[in-house]
C-alpha cells in the first residue's frame, strides 16, 4: 500500500505526539552530571563519611517534591550506611565540598514500586540538584597547616601559655561565621586549660609568634551536634585561619638579650642609677608602639608582651663624685690652681656615649673663668682645681639635679642634659 503525502505527514505528527507524551525511559543506574566542580578539591566523600548538603528534589518534568532550602537547613547524614536511598548513597561518593551535581536516580535505586507517601509515586525517576557543603569522618583529628613561619622562632606555644591572635573562622565551604579582624581586636586566651573549644586548644600548640596556620576541626572538637546556636550549624566542620601575635606564660620573667656591648665597659648600671637612653618600643610581633625619637605609635593592647630595643646613652648615680683621670702632667708642676684663681683652658666636651657637645678649639679661643665664682657647673669647678699649667685631665661629671630638665613622655620620663 502506497501512502499519500498527506498520510505521511499525519503519521509523522502522530509519532511525535506519542513520543512527547511517553514516560521517561527507565534508567539502569544513576547518572551524575557535574554542574560545578571547585578548582581545589582537598578531600572527596568516601563511604563512612558524614556529609552536610543542600538539595532540590525534582521529577524529570521539573516539578519539585522536596527541598532542604525550603526547610532552611542542610541534610546531614552518613554515607554508605543505608541512611539514604541507594542511588544517593552511590552518587555522593567522590563529591568535593562546594561541588554541585545533578543526580538522576532510577526507581530501583530510589523508592521503587511503593513510592513514598503522597509525594513520590511508584516507579518514579528522581532528580536531585545537590550542593555539598561539608565532609568529615568520626576518625578525624585536628588538622594544622602552616603556610607562613618566621625564620626566627625561639619559642612556641605550650600548655598554660597566654596568647593573643587574630583569626577568620569559616565553615568548610568558606562561609565566614566570625572574625577577630572585623572586631579589630585580638582574641586573648590561655591555651590548654579549657578556655577554648578542644580543637583550638590542640591546634594552637607549637605555633611561633608571626606564624600563620590553617586549623581544621571536626564537629566533635568544635561545637558538636548543636552548633553555637547562631552562625555555626550543628555537625559542622570549622576552619580557622590564625596568625599568632603574642605569647607569654605567667611564670615568665624579664628576658634581656645583649646586642652590642662596647669593648671598654668600665661600669654597668645598678639600681639607683639615673639613666638616659633611647628606645624603640614594639609588641612581640614587631608592631611599633613608641620610640624616644618620636611620640607617634599604636595603642598598647591589654595583656601584651612589650619589647624595648634600648641604647644606653648615659647613666650616673646621685652619690657619684667627679671622676678625674690624669692624661698628662708636666714635670715642673709647682703652682696649682685654687679657688679665686683666674684660669684659661681649652676643652673638648662630649656626652658619656661620645657624642660631641662643644669644644673651645672650634671657636679658637680659651674658656676663661674664675674658680669658685659660680661661673661654671660645679663638676668643672672641682675638676679644674689643683691643676698646673700644661696639665691634661679627663673629667667625667655627673649631672647635678639642678641641671636636669625632665619632661614626661607618653611611655615614661625623658631627660635632657644641659651642657657647660
Amino acid at each position: 500500500m502506497r501512502l499519500s503525502l498527506h498520510d505521511m505527514i499525519y503519521l509523522a505528527l502522530l509519532v511525535t505526539f506519542v513520543a512527547c507524551d511517553a514516560p521517561p525511559v527507565p534508567l539502569d543506574d544513576i547518572v551524575v552530571e557535574k554542574t560545578f566542580v571547585p578548582e581545589k578539591c582537598e578531600r572527596a566523600v568516601k563511604t563512612g563519611d558524614f556529609v552536610r548538603y543542600h538539595y532540590n528534589g525534582m521529577f524529570p518534568d521539573g516539578k519539585k517534591f522536596d527541598s532542604s532550602y525550603d526547610r532552611g537547613s542542610t541534610y546531614n547524614v552518613y554515607v554508605g550506611k543505608k541512611q539514604l536511598i541507594a542511588g544517593m548513597d552511590k552518587a555522593l561518593v567522590g563529591m568535593c565540598v562546594n561541588q554541585r551535581s545533578l543526580v538522576k536516580i532510577p526507581p530501583a535505586l530510589a523508592y521503587g514500586k511503593n513510592g513514598y507517601g503522597d509525594s513520590i509515586p511508584a516507579d518514579a525517576i528522581l532528580h536531585f540538584d545537590v550542593l555539598l557543603l561539608d565532609i568529615w569522618n568520626p576518625e578525624d583529628k585536628v588538622q594544622s597547616q602552616t603556610y607562613y613561619k618566621p625564620e626566627k622562632c625561639s619559642r612556641t606555644v605550650q600548655v598554660s601559655d597566654f596568647i593573643r591572635y587574630h583569626y577568620n573562622g569559616t565553615l568548610l565551604d568558606g562561609t565566614l561565621f566570625d572574625s577577630s579582624h572585623n572586631r579589630m581586636r585580638t582574641y586573648d586566651t590561655y591555651v590548654g586549660i579549657g578556655w577554648l573549644i578542644a580543637g583550638m586548644d590542640q591546634g594552637l600548640l607549637g605555633m611561633c609568634v608571626g606564624e600563620k596556620r590553617i586549623i581544621t576541626l571536626p564537629p566533635s572538637l568544635g561545637y558538636g551536634e548543636n552548633g553555637d546556636g547562631s552562625d555555626i550549624p550543628g555537625q559542622a566542620s570549622l576552619v580557622f585561619d590564625v596568625v599568632l601575635l603574642d605569647l607569654h606564660n605567667p611564670k615568665d620573667s624579664i628576658s634581656v638579650e645583649d646586642q652590642v656591648v662596647p669593648e671598654a665597659c668600665t661600669r654597668k648600671s645598678q639600681e639607683g642609677d639615673f639613666m638616659r637612653y633611647h628606645y624603640n618600643g614594639s609588641l612581640l610581633d614587631g608592631t611599633f608602639f613608641d620610640s624616644s625619637a618620636c611620640l607617634s605609635g599604636t595603642k598598647i593592647p591589654g595583656s601584651a608582651v612589650l619589647v624595648f630595643d634600648v641604647h644606653v646613652i648615659d647613666f650616673h648615680n646621685p652619690s657619684d663624685a667627679v671622676q678625674i683621670t690624669l692624661s698628662y702632667k708636666p714635670e715642673n708642676c709647682s703652682l696649682l690652681s685654687k679657688k679665686g684663681d683666674f684660669v684659661k683652658c681649652h676643652y673638648n666636651a662630649t656626652l658619656l656615649d661620645g657624642t660631641p657637645i662643644g669644644s673651645t678649639h672650634s671657636f679658637d679661643r680659651t674658656y676663661d673663668v674664675v674658680l669658685g665664682a659660680g661661673q661654671m657647673v660645679p663638676g668643672m669647678e672641682d675638676g679644674l682645681k689643683d691643676m698646673c699649667v700644661g696639665e691634661k685631665r679627663v673629667l667625667v661629671i655627673p649631672a647635678p639635679p639642678g641641671l636636669r630638665r625632665e619632661r614626661s613622655g607618653r611611655r615614661g620620663t625623658r631627660q635632657r642634659r644641659v651642657g657647660l
